[in-house]
């Protein structure tokens, strides 16, 4: 079970040459979230940096430094930092993996952990790492003093599978040339919308060893007197 934390992210930016302002040297620029979207890979790789820099094998998982023996303790297996873009701006992304739900105040528990990682340990290293870009350097803060917040998302179950639907065709009636019941069938086929199918299927038929063995090939793309009704997958509703 997977929940992201997405957290606002600012840096600083110190261009390698100041422009003159008022006839005054700008020596840095705040950047919030939209100004970074174009520095996406370059904040990711330095954070993939900051991950593996502890060495024996660590790779990144702050909840090694969760010493709380509660249920948070026992449910988060890991938390590791990366940026995501998220509604149009990049993010800071704590990517949780759970071996259970969290309950009651667990949520609130973990995201003050988190948050105090990102104010005064991991994040308080990483924002003092400069991160060489395109005309200067940036200094990443995962936490700020005002508009910090913390935004869960828990992915939703995923998508039932579904087998692609077998349009019906009889064969009886046909006068058993091969290539005229497949010249039927992809007709149907790509009327339904399945070209890709239809390709698959004569490719299959062209390949086939024997008239009855190229007849079993297209019933099982579409639904003839030979179709075998379709496997129900393990744990499927019967």
């Amino acid at each position: 079970m997977t929940l992201k934390i997405y957290t606002p992210l600012t840096a600083d930016f110190i261009p390698d040459e100041p422009e003159l302002f008022d006839g005054e040297p700008e020596e840095s620029f705040q950047m919030d979230g939209y100004d970074l979207a174009p520095y996406k890979d370059s904040i990711d790789e330095a954070l993939d940096r900051e991950n593996h820099c502890g060495g024996d094998g660590w790779n990144g998982n702050l909840m090694e430094y969760y010493h709380e023996d509660d249920g948070v303790k026992a449910k988060a297996v890991s938390a590791v930092v990366s940026v995501e873009s998220h509604e149009g701006r990049l993010c800071g992304c704590a990517t949780v993996e759970l071996s259970q739900p969290l309950e009651g105040d667990e949520l609130t528990r973990l995201t003050e952990y988190l948050s105090g990682q990102y104010s005064d340990g991991f994040g308080e290293g990483f924002e003092q790492r400069d991160i060489a870009v395109d005309g200067g350097v940036l200094n990443v803060h995962l936490w700020q003093t005002d508009g910090f917040s913390m935004t869960c998302e828990q992915p939703g179950p995923a998508e039932p599978h579904r087998l692609p639907r077998r349009p019906k065709m009889r064969l009886s009636g046909m006068d058993g040339n091969i290539f005229s019941i497949l010249g039927n069938a992809s007709r149907l086929l790509r009327r339904d919308g399945q070209a890709d199918r239809a390709k698959e299927m004569a490719d299959r038929v062209f390949a086939s060893g024997s008239y009855e063995q190229a007849l079993s090939i297209i019933s099982e793309y579409v639904e003839t007197e030979l179709s075998r009704p379709p496997k129900a997958k393990q744990g499927d509703a019967r």
